[in-house]
């Protein structure tokens, strides 16, 4: 089998979790692997943060824009195309406004135009589970419609995340499409299986164990004293609607308990989903005495992203990136059954949980 170099192109890049792990990726003979060609995003800070961890400095394969400004014919060639286009209307926290009079719902169209132009061998497109429902399910169908559309014959799954050694409950539906073409040529994409890594210890006290001292976006953000004391009366895994004879000077009013409201990592098990915003008691908190949220770099650790990856922004702009990303280990695992099914390589598979 010969080498061969998939050129990426990637919208909606984030700050570099689906490139990480793609640039990760190798096919288990050594023969296939991943490149950066182009990559495009709308916030300056996400795109600075791609810049330097996933380009080395150089922006010029860095559109930073709207994406529907972006002159898209112009991007050059590609041989695979990933996008995680904005899951602002499909997300279960919050309304689900889906594909109707939402300017983000339609902002997949951008990714199969990408896909009708390039003709990609395959590609790689991500959202969040409440996708699903948006609509009635109608709206995710016509999605689904559209990629297939283009030429794409389409495996889609839910991959939870904390099955395949991710130390976070991440529930993503990941479409992978495989060209028509190269599809009746037997070069079938199958999701791989958890079952490697149903031994990993994904623990968050192991996940959050031993980060380099001069390891970035790691300070530790001051909290009022109220906060403080409310967060010593929440055990390690509890959030604040599981404290008994809490003072009530210390409750908070919320007409929605939402579970994760000053919420404590339990150290022996996963964290809970990693999110990118949310007001008072959503930072997620670290189990430990000093009564503190998670740093940025904590946040990043659970995301998997390596300690070297250096987020660029204000706290606030982190954390964000941080949230939105794909966990570049959870991509890895991904990239590398694309490259095993492009090299002919059998490999551990289950059944995709949707069809």
């Amino acid at each position: 089998m010969s080498k061969e170099v998939f050129r990426l192109g990637e919208l909606f890049c984030g700050p570099g979790g689906i490139a990480c792990g793609a640039h990760n990726a190798v096919s288990d003979d050594g023969e296939k692997s991943i490149v950066h060609v182009w990559a495009n995003d709308f916030d300056p800070d996400t795109c600075e943060t791609y810049t330097k961890n996933i380009c080395h400095g150089d922006g010029s394969s860095v559109y930073c824009s709207d994406v529907r400004e972006l002159d898209i014919p112009s991007l050059g060639p590609i041989d695979a195309f990933a996008y995680g286009f904005p899951c602002n209307s499909f997300s279960n926290v919050g309304e689900h406004q889906g594909l109707e009079n939402d300017k983000f719902g339609q902002l997949y169209t951008y990714g199969v135009e990408v896909l009708k132009y390039y003709q990609p061998k395959w590609f790689l497109a991500e959202n969040v589970s409440g996708i699903r429902s948006a609509g009635d399910g109608s709206h995710f169908k016509i999605i689904l419609d559209d990629l297939a559309n283009a030429g794409y014959t389409l495996v889609t799954n839910m991959y939870k995340f904390e099955e395949y050694g991710v130390p976070q409950t991440r529930h993503r539906i990941i479409i992978v499409g495989i060209r028509n073409d190269l599809d009746a040529q037997g070069i079938k994409f199958k999701v791989p299986s958890p079952e490697p890594y149903k031994n990993c210890d994904i623990s968050a006290g192991t996940a959050l164990a031993n980060i380099p001292a001069d390891a970035p976006n790691n300070e530790i953000r001051k909290l009022q004293d109220k906060v403080r004391l409310r967060l010593s009366y929440i055990k390690p895994g509890q959030n604040i609607w599981q404290v008994e004879n809490l003072p009530p000077e210390l409750m908070i009013k919320t007409r929605t308990k939402i579970s994760q409201i000053y919420r404590k990592l339990d150290p022996s098990k996963p964290s809970y989903t990693v999110t990118a915003a949310g007001g008072g008691g959503t930072f997620m908190y670290h189990w430990s005495d000093e009564q503190r949220e998670l740093t940025n770099r904590e946040r990043a650790r659970i995301q998997t992203f390596p300690d070297d990856f250096e987020f660029i922004g204000k706290y606030s702009s982190v954390r964000k990136q941080i949230g939105m990303a794909v966990p570049p280990k959870g991509a890895e695992i991904i990239f590398r059954a694309i490259l095993n099914t492009f090299a002919g390589i059998e490999y551990p598979s289950v059944e995709p949980s949707m069809s």
